[in-house]
């Protein structure tokens, strides 16, 4: 067995960064964007007025009185030059008149006909925002993946097309006899298959694109039939048969196929029977069968896989453990490292973390109402509540 670390460093070999395509602003929230943007332009373009008023040249005081000679609206500039005493009506994001230094909001004002007088107690803010007070043409997004809030700073440098990785295209096969779909009728020694659901949801939520393959049947045939469907994926994922049993054929099958094993069994629990290689231009993942130890190596190694294929920065790959503290005591955790379901609850200084009783690796209903996985380490001994401690936000 290899530790959770290896099997990581060997999963992430598996892939690499997939090829960039440019995909309409509008279609971009979502992807990761491995180059820098560049601005078109300043923002803002010429310097506007930021609120509603008349603007003004020099700094008046209460009682001055102004002419307004013209009126600039947004997108409706005013193009006249003020002089000394004459002031342009103007409203929020018009272009500033040549000649104003300063827009006096429209409160502090009354106007007879043609002439404003400034009110006593007006505020003396300039209520002017600078040409390229944003950023300037040139100025750059750093990659990232993009979030609703940079697709406006996006349009805003006037970009319509966004150079993006590729979505990593992942194909799941649930494996075995035992399954059927949810809705269907399962025989007296028949369970639902769970597991693709959870995976497709993670997997779709870290930026792929996923295809939930047919249940594949204990036969090498119908392994054969199922894993052919997989072609054109960048990752395939199986759950289930990945053991060593009489009808655990996945890598059997795969072998045959021209699976290039990179390993096979890990000291985690749970999740020990995690199988891992290249399968002509696809990473394969063979997870385990139980629900909980599935769906925590997908967290542990298939959503690093994918935001490695994304391009995303090495550093940010890895899941990265958070600080808490034990609300009670702990026993010692054996030759392998644990991942323990556990819900999280406010502390003073940081979360208090409680396992849950039930660990089997079988217990959906404890994986549903956790919220976070206590990493114990292989070989640590008991901990005493109130010791710090890492964790996985689920």
């Amino acid at each position: 067995m290899i530790s959770v670390e290896e099997a990581l460093a060997q999963c992430l070999a598996l892939v690499a960064p997939l090829p960039v395509e440019p995909v309409p602003l509008a279609q971009a929230c979502g992807r990761y964007m491995p180059h820098p943007a560049t601005a078109t332009r300043d923002q803002p373009p010429f310097a506007a007025s930021a609120m509603d008023g008349y603007a003004v040249q020099g700094d008046p005081a209460a009682g001055d009185r102004f002419t307004v000679v013209g009126e600039a609206g947004a997108g409706h500039a005013w193009h006249g030059s003020l002089g000394p005493l004459q002031a342009a009506r103007i409203f929020t994001g018009a272009p500033l008149p040549a000649g104003a230094t300063r827009v006096i909001i429209q409160e502090d004002v009354t106007r007879d006909g043609d002439v404003i007088t400034v009110q006593p107690g007006a505020d003396t803010g300039s209520h002017i925002r600078p040409a390229g007070q944003d950023f300037r043409a040139g100025d750059t997004l750093s990659p990232r993946l993009l979030r609703p809030n940079d697709l406006a700073l996006l349009a805003s440098m006037n970009v319509p097309l966004v150079p993006v990785t590729r979505r990593p295209v992942v194909a799941i096969i649930a494996t075995g006899d035992e399954l059927v779909m949810p809705g269907e009728t399962p025989g007296p020694d028949q369970i639902i298959a769970s597991n693709s659901f959870t995976i497709k949801a993670l997997a779709e939520e870290a930026g792929a694109e996923v295809r939930l393959l047919p249940i594949a049947r204990d036969t090498v045939e119908a392994l054969t039939f199922v894993l052919g469907l997989a072609e054109g994926a960048d990752i395939i994922v199986t759950t289930g048969g990945a053991s060593v049993g009489d009808h655990d054929l996945v890598a059997q099958v795969a072998e045959s196929l021209g699976l290039q094993r990179a390993f096979w069994k890990i000291a985690m629990r749970p999740g020990k029977p995690l199988m891992a290689g290249r399968m002509g231009n696809a990473a394969l993942l063979g997870l385990p069968g139980n629900p909980v130890s599935s769906v925590v190596c997908a967290h542990l190694f298939l959503l690093p896989m994918i935001r490695a294929a994304l391009g995303l920065p090495a550093d940010s790959v890895a899941p990265e453990p958070r600080p808490a503290f034990l609300a009670q005591d702990v026993g010692p955790t054996g030759p392998r490292a644990h991942y323990m379901r556990a819900t999280l609850t406010q502390g003073e200084a940081l979360p208090l973390i409680t396992p849950a009783d039930r660990q089997d690796s079988s217990l959906l209903s404890v994986l549903s109402a956790a919220d976070a996985l206590l990493i114990r380490p292989a070989g640590d001994g008991p901990r005493r509540a109130g010791e710090r401690v890492g964790y996985l936000p689920l």
